[in-house]
């Protein structure tokens, strides 16, 4: 078991069996996680009548776990995260009533598996979407404090009742109509990978996370601003407003500093030990400056050109890439479970 309270489901479960009831599509995109796949794919084996793997040339054993699951490999160029899951959800054949957005390197725990059979066909036809609550391991420990837990995400949701946001960086999925409940089961993003992939990985984010902050501040394509509290996470809500509202509009040399501070010392990030702090450090002071610093000398002849997709309005419509150890220590214990 990894430190953080990670549980990965033994097949042989009896909360592994599958409920008939729950017919649910999996939506998992790739690009060499042959070292997450596998246990992301066990975690959901009692839930998935379908599960999609879209994979953008991945040159590891990520196809052939993939299919060795059971799972179907679909294979697309990668441009964005929000094309490359819209493209999913145009060109799979999904047929289940209910559809998830699951990461390479997330897993849905045996308590959450037990809750969806439970919970997911009794609910009334006007709930058309389900909030799950993900927690953060890193270097083996789960990240509670910091503003990192729970981080309320819309990942389930009815068979063309949903669309995914067409942004560069943190898009979501918004419910076209209907309304949102939350689940409370285990449901956790575990990167295995060292620092050095973790800090590439957020390099990558910086970047596309300024084309966001120079449309923001200049109107070069359209924004899709359809995120609030009714058509997705509240939580998830709060935060684009505070980033847009406010954290955007400062000089990068006050915000990234006032933003680590905050999560790390107001939010009580340093109760999660070292792995926090560094964890913290990496994304509140170390990214944020990367994306700023960039921002103001970029043009419009230098931007990508926007993700494709709906933007304004609601329109029906159905996820990254994946630095010491994110694996846990030796002789570390595991917190009691409850994300």
């Amino acid at each position: 078991m990894l430190a953080g309270s990670i549980r990965f489901p033994d097949p042989s479960s009896p909360a592994l069996n599958g409920d008939p009831l729950t017919a649910v599509t999996v939506v998992i995109l790739t690009h060499n996680e042959a070292i997450h796949l596998r246990h992301c794919l066990q975690s959901v084996s009692g839930l998935s009548t379908q599960v999609f793997v879209i994979d953008s040339g991945s040159n590891d054993a990520t196809a052939e776990i993939a299919a060795a699951a059971g799972a179907n490999v679909l294979v697309h160029p990668f441009v964005s995260q929000a094309q490359q899951f819209q493209w999913a959800l145009e060109n799979a054949p999904i047929t289940a009533d209910w559809v998830m957005r699951l990461d390479a390197d997330e897993v849905i725990e045996p308590d959450l598996v037990l809750e969806i059979q439970a919970r997911l066909p009794r609910l009334p036809p006007d709930v058309t979407g389900v909030n799950l609550q993900r927690k953060h391991v890193f270097m083996g420990r789960w990240i509670r404090h910091g503003g990192r837990y729970p981080l309320t995400l819309l990942r389930i949701w009815r068979r063309s009742k949903a669309r995914i946001e067409q942004r560069w960086m943190d898009e979501h999925m918004l419910l076209t109509e209907g309304r949102v409940v939350t689940f409370k089961g285990g449901f956790a993003d575990v990167n295995l990978n060292d620092l050095t992939f973790f800090t590439d990985k957020h390099n990558r984010y910086a970047t596309r996370e300024a084309v966001d902050v120079i449309n923001q501040k200049r109107n070069l394509f359209a924004r899709d601003t359809d995120l609030d509290a009714a058509n997705s996470s509240g939580s998830a809500s709060l935060t684009r407003l505070l980033k847009e509202g406010l954290y955007n509009r400062l000089p990068f040399q006050v915000s990234a500093t006032a933003y680590f501070l905050m999560r790390y010392v107001v939010q009580l990030g340093f109760l999660d030990g070292v792995e926090g702090a560094i964890y913290h450090f990496l994304q509140g002071r170390g990214r944020r400056p990367l994306r700023r610093r960039g921002a103001p000398a970029r043009t419009a002849a230098e931007l990508p050109s926007p993700p494709p997709g709906p933007v304004s309005g609601r329109s029906n419509g159905g996820p990254v890439e994946p630095a010491r150890s994110c694996l846990p220590r030796r002789g570390r214990r595991s917190p009691t479970p409850r994300r």
